[in-house]
Order: C-alpha cells, then sequence, then structure tokens
C-alpha cells in the first residue's frame, strides 16, 4: 500500500484547529481533521503519531487513515476533510403526464373482482396502457405519496 506524508501549511493547521474548537461538526469531518492533524510532518508539528497509534486512540481503522492522507495529498484539505463531491445524474423515469394518468387511474374504479386499486395492480395497469415501458410498485407508492 503507497504511504503518503501529509505536510500541513501553518494556516492549514490553524484552520483545522479552529475547525476542531468550534460549535457543531460532521462527525467525519471531525475524524479527518484529527487523522490530518497527528499525521503531519511539517515543521509546525511537535508530536508527530504513527498511523497505529491513531487507529487505537481514534478507534478507527488503518484503511480509513491512509484514504485521509491520500486525499489530502492527491486532491487538498477541502476533500480530504469532507470527501469528493459525487456528480452522478440520475435520469427521471417518471414526468408530470405520467403522474397525472396514475393519479386518474388510481381515482377510477378498480378492476373487475377486487375492492380497490393495489400499488402492484396499479403497476401493472400503466404498463398494459402503455404509459411507461417498466416501473415498480415502490415507485407508484412514491408519487401516489407525494400526491396525497
Amino acid at each position: 500500500m503507497n504511504r503518503y506524508a501529509v505536510t500541513l501549511t501553518e494556516d492549514e493547521r490553524k484552520d483545522l484547529c479552529e475547525l476542531l474548537s468550534k460549535g457543531k461538526q460532521n462527525s467525519q469531518k471531525i475524524l479527518n481533521a484529527l487523522i490530518l492533524l497527528n499525521c503531519d510532518k511539517g515543521e509546525w508539528n511537535v508530536n508527530h503519531s504513527t498511523n497505529e497509534e491513531i487507529s487505537r486512540i481514534l478507534n478507527i481503522s488503518m484503511r480509513k487513515i491512509d484514504r485521509v492522507k491520500k486525499r489530502f495529498v492527491e486532491d487538498g484539505l477541502e476533500v480530504a476533510l469532507n470527501g469528493k463531491k459525487r456528480n452522478r445524474i440520475y435520469t427521471k423515469k417518471v414526468d408530470g403526464d405520467f403522474e397525472a394518468h396514475l393519479v386518474a387511474l388510481s381515482c377510477s374504479e378498480p378492476p373487475e373482482g377486487f375492492a380497490r386499486w393495489s400499488l402492484r395492480l396499479l403497476a401493472d395497469k400503466v404498463i398494459e396502457l402503455g404509459y411507461i415501458e417498466s416501473i415498480s410498485h415502490e415507485t407508484i407508492r412514491h408519487i401516489l405519496k407525494k400526491r396525497n
């Protein structure tokens, strides 16, 4: 496994210390800040700790320490504290037109032999009518719950 050397500047150390001393922060952000402060091999750090000591004291894995150090060296302080921003874009399967058809269908009379519409019946019926190619009953539940 690669070893990454963390060297913080005086300003970065000051920012991390302020982050730890101020009010409410995300617990993972605080852990990451503690890891960086203790792993620092710069001239501003008086007492450098080993990964084993940090792991034992903070009760975290060695792998987490290595990941935080790697993010700091490769991507910088902000990414090391907060993690990488996710940029995955999910395409929406359902639009307003489909929702309108679904609500109208759910308000109509249920099929013969049933007292009311079930989520699975609605899912099967909208596929049968050609409103959508495929959909789960759970998605139907989310749509109807949102429109309640």
